[in-house]
């Protein structure tokens, strides 16, 4: 067994009314100061000598500020549905125990999308799939879904009695394949895999309670990467160093900031905050979306909305086809038949999928479930990890991942923007409102990783003076804000998310450009073997930033010893403070393309998966 194997998935982080009050005290203290501190840039800071730098920075930290509002209403609370009794018969979720049908057992169909992995990674998800356990009996079907038409796959299911699907083409990649799969099945829920997604004996007795609700149109299970290093506790660390002395301070500090590991997660994959606070403080506003790989979806609610949005789509196509001939011909209105055949024309021509044939698939089909008011459709994030998937083990993998997400999520915002869209509720509206909005952060970032290099490199402040009444109004809310997240995010790591947060901007820039210039995002599957090699190419502008940082901090302080105009106590500490954080949230990246996996790690993946299985 390799270390990896034996890892365990994080606990939900199950914050008590206390702790929950506690938090919402002080992210509202934050929020207030914070507010202050906006109105004082604006009003009585920025630098009429050099208003060219003062403007861009306050506008800079005035749209930081409305991020962290869209995160603090966003993280407000965990109150979520609770599961109700296991189904048994297809009528328990159906809410018609007494229709046509109702006795039968419930069909569940679990999907395995498949297109040029190894098929013995895909032969561990089969087998898994067979030992999920429930306590009634299901017309339980598994299926492989293989866009890569192979027959060595199509082997792997037919030995595992799995069902092996396939098609001609691959129009539409992930969403195409998933619908041609619903076309050949008729299961009442729906499980979606990956090719690397290990279901766990329990999964479907942790989510099928919740379908109980014949609202509730899909759930979603966090995604745990087992592969990442686990890394060393600092007080592991410590004592090994210092003895006992350094075991006490090791669990000193980590009882202050949480827990600190050394050597962990070189890509910052691990998924914790985003699935245990951020996915699943949105279950109160019903706006947890869908992340493809381990949720469960309910097939009458997938079709539903397709029905609508294919129905849709004829009718906005017709009426702007009939306006067009009505001006051609000078007819006020076109005849019956003629519509009709005009209309029929069109229905034959609009692609009809469950799925929405787009990079972002399980993003944008969630969109359109959340926004049919008439069904008014659930979703719940789901709190307990019961399936285990890989994560990419080399920048370049990564890289690859992280822009697909960023693009495909901005391609939404900007050819169908989910806030202007009819149906969605207020909070609905925020909760993907502070999704697309983080999507945007280097327009900020790039302007705080430049601020301070500008004024150790100048002298040009964007302030109009560092004195104490900045330090009065910057730092009350600086505090608060990191008490409140210490507090609100407790159980994982408040500072890695936000390094890799401002580490990210030069490729978050990359997707936003792309999008909009109109490029198309394309659909590349994430590779699951790592690719051997440094990646330095891929963070040559953190690189350039990490030089300019240490550069001009040395310019600066030379400057300030020599006693140069602008260079004052406070305004050297202020943007020293500045340019160290800054330096050390690019040098995540940076140590994540020089990284190099242990001998045991660095094994090719389906070597180390049957090291595992023996």
């Amino acid at each position: 067994m390799t270390r990896f194997e034996r890892q365990e998935p994080w606990t939900h982080a199950d914050h008590g009314p206390l702790h929950v009050a506690l938090w919402q005290f002080l992210a509202t203290a934050s929020l207030v100061f914070g507010t202050w501190y906006i109105v004082w840039r604006w009003t009585s800071s920025l630098n009429p000598d050099a208003l060219w730098f003062s403007v861009p920075l306050a506008v800079a930290e005035t749209l930081a500020f409305i991020g962290l509002v869209l995160y603090t209403v966003n993280l407000w609370t965990p109150r979520s549905p609770r599961p109700g009794p296991l189904p048994v018969t297809a009528g328990d979720i159906l809410g018609e125990t007494d229709g046509p049908g109702g006795d039968r057992p419930l069909a569940v169909d679990i999907f395995f999308a498949t297109y040029n992995e190894d098929p013995e990674l895909v032969r561990l998800g089969l087998q898994d799939a067979r030992r999920l356990d429930y306590p009634a009996a299901l017309d339980l079907r598994v299926h492989v879904l293989d866009d890569g038409r192979r027959p060595a796959m199509a082997q792997v299911a037919a030995e595992e009695g799995a069902n092996y699907i396939t098609r001609s083409d691959n129009v539409g990649y992930k969403a195409g394949n998933l619908r041609n799969a619903m076309d050949n099945t008729g299961g009442d829920l729906i499980v979606i895999c990956d090719a690397d997604t290990r279901l766990f004996p329990d999964f479907l007795t942790e989510t099928l309670g919740y379908f109980r609700d014949p609202k509730v149109a899909w759930v979603q299970t966090p995604q745990w990467f087992w592969d990442i290093p686990p890394g060393v506790p600092l007080a592991v660390w410590l004592s090994r160093r210092l003895g006992r002395a350094g075991a006490w301070l090791g669990r000193a500090v980590e009882r202050i900031v949480g827990p600190v590991r050394l050597g962990e997660d070189p890509f910052g994959n691990d998924p914790q905050m985003f699935y245990d606070f951020i996915q699943h403080r949105r279950n109160w506003a019903n706006a947890s979306f869908c992340c493809g790989a381990a949720s469960v979806h309910r097939r009458e609610a997938l079709m539903e909305v397709a029905i609508r949005s294919w129905t849709r789509r004829i009718e906005d196509v017709s009426r702007r086809e009939e306006r067009q001939t009505a001006r051609l011909t000078g007819e006020s209105a076109l005849y019956d038949a003629v519509r009709d055949t005009a209309r029929m024309s069109r229905a034959r021509e609009t692609d009809f999928t469950p799925f929405k044939l787009h990079v972002s698939e399980d993003l944008y089909t969630s969109i359109q479930m959340h926004s049919d008011r008439e069904r008014g459709w659930k979703s719940v994030m789901h709190p307990k990890v019961v399936s285990r998937m890989m994560s990419p083990n080399d920048l370049l993998s990564w890289s690859i991942q992280r822009f697909k997400y960023a693009g495909g999520t901005l391609d939404i915002l900007r050819n169908d923007n989910p806030l202007l869209r009819r149906g969605l509720t207020g909070p609905q509206k925020l909760m993907y409102a502070a999704t697309f909005y983080s999507y945007l952060s280097p327009l900020w970032n790039i302007v705080f990783l430049v601020a301070p290099i500008v004024f150790l490199f100048t002298g040009i402040a964007p302030l109009r003076t560092y004195s104490l009444e900045f330090f009065l109004h910057i730092i009350p809310f600086l505090l608060l804000n990191e008490m409140a997240q210490l507090v609100g995010l407790w159980g994982t790591s408040v500072m890695r998310g936000r390094r890799w947060y401002m580490a990210m901007f030069p490729l978050n820039l990359g997707a936003l450009w792309a999008v909009l210039r109109g490029q198309r995002i394309a659909f590349p599957v994430t590779p699951k073997d790592r690719a051997s090699g440094r990646f330095l190419r891929l963070v040559r502008w953190q690189i350039a930033f990490v030089i300019m940082i240490v550069a001009s901090l040395a310019v600066g302080w030379i400057s300030f010893l020599q006693g140069e105009p602008g260079f004052s106590l406070g305004a050297i500490i202020a943007n020293t403070l500045w340019s160290v954080n800054n330096l050390l949230s690019l040098l995540v990246v940076i140590r994540a393309a020089l990284w190099t996996p242990d001998p045991v790690h660095d094994l090719p993946v389906m070597e180390r998966f049957r090291d595992a299985e023996a």
